[in-house]
Parts: structure tokens; C-alpha cells; sequence
């Protein structure tokens, strides 16, 4: 089975919103689910390459795809016409039924979830490490090592660096976070110090509402 290419297309707006990502999925797994048996990566490359090209390129696809003036049908007929003789006739058509739900702007998130979801299904799962600065390969190295005997999965690393966090990690499996970052820390702390005050000044309030003192 050919792997995926690696996937660049990131849409913030809509990658930021739960809904989209959630009607995103259930195509993303109707895709997977109907490829031919042992085609889900080659069906995921193609996706990958059509998304590539309408969405992060100046050729105007895009615009017409997502146009609520231009017509289902006449958008089915243009990715027909796009894709003839450049990728599977599953995928032409898992497309189509994107295009007559109109749902075409939710192609750069639908080719996420399938790529996730294809990951998964091979026991991979992306990670996200986050910290203040870079970390040396020997580190990440490490990381994937403890993540492989903890989650019992295959580790793919992404990593950002956001020096707001001050130092450690935060760690990010689906939607588990592991948080050790000083900013973290610092913020706990902050929390506890106010419960404690909170606590003290009660008490105290409470010693003088009665004239016994206790």
C-alpha cells in the first residue's frame, strides 16, 4: 500500500470550529470506508493531491467550488472533468457527494480527518509537543520512546515551540493534554495561593461571627 503524502493544507477558521470538524469526520470515514481494500492510501494521496491544488494555488478552483452562485451540478461536472484520468473513480465520486451536500469548503478539513483517521487505523497517532524552545532531536527521540511504552501507539510528532509557556511540555493525544509547563505550573500555583486565602479570610470571618471565638 503506497503511504500518504504528507499533508500541508491547514484552514484555521474552519479547523478551529467543532461543528465542521465533527461533519468533516463522518465524510472523511465514509471515504476510508468505501475505498477499495488496500487503496485507502492511494485514495488519501489523491485526495491530498486535489486539495493541494485547489486550495493552495492561485488557479481560482477554489472560488468556484465554494461559490454559493455557481450550481451543484455544475461544480459535480467540474470536478469530473478536473480529475478524468488523474484519479479513481471513487474518489470522483466520494467528491461529487461532498459537492451535492454542498460541503466543499470543508475539503481541506475532510482531507485531515482521513489522514488521522488512516493513521490511526495503523496504529498511528499524531502528537503534539509544545514548548518554550526547540527541542534537540535526542529529546524528541526520547519522547516517542516513553509515548510508545505508556499509549502503546505509534507516535507522530508534531512540534511548536511558544516561549509563553516559560519551559517543560505540553503534551497534546487527541484530545488528552498532558500539561508540565512552568506557565502551567506557575498558574496552579497562583490558584492554590488564592483557595488558601480565600480559606484564611472565611475563617477568620467566621471566628468573629461567634463571641465565643471558636
Amino acid at each position: 500500500m503506497a503511504k500518504p503524502a504528507q499533508i500541508k493544507t491547514r484552514v484555521e477558521s474552519v479547523f478551529e470550529d467543532p461543528t465542521a470538524q465533527a461533519v468533516a469526520r463522518v465524510y472523511a470515514q465514509a471515504i476510508l470506508d468505501a475505498a477499495p481494500a488496500d487503496q485507502a492510501g492511494e485514495v488519501l494521496a489523491e485526495l491530498f493531491a486535489f486539495v493541494d491544488e485547489v486550495f493552495a494555488s492561485s488557479t481560482g478552483i477554489a472560488e468556484v467550488l465554494t461559490s454559493a452562485i455557481v450550481s451543484r451540478e455544475n461544480k459535480m461536472a467540474l470536478i469530473e472533468r478536473a480529475l478524468a484520468g488523474r484519479a479513481s473513480d471513487h474518489l470522483v465520486t466520494a467528491l461529487q457527494v461532498v459537492a451535492r451536500h454542498d460541503r466543499l469548503e470543508l475539503l481541506p478539513l475532510i482531507l485531515h480527518e482521513c489522514r488521522l483517521l488512516y493513521e490511526e487505523s495503523s496504529g498511528h497517532r499524531r502528537v503534539e509537543i509544545t514548548s518554550a524552545r526547540p527541542l534537540s532531536e535526542a529529546t524528541l527521540e526520547l519522547i516517542r520512546q516513553r509515548l510508545e511504552e505508556k499509549l502503546s501507539i505509534k507516535p507522530i510528532l508534531e512540534t511548536f515551540v511558544v516561549p509563553e509557556i516559560l519551559g517543560g511540555l505540553r503534551i497534546r493525544v487527541g484530545d488528552t493534554v498532558y500539561d508540565s509547563s512552568l506557565r502551567s505550573r506557575l498558574d496552579q500555583l497562583r490558584s492554590r495561593l488564592r483557595e488558601r486565602s480565600f480559606h484564611e479570610i472565611q475563617s477568620r470571618r467566621n471566628r468573629f461571627s461567634h463571641p465565643d471565638g471558636n
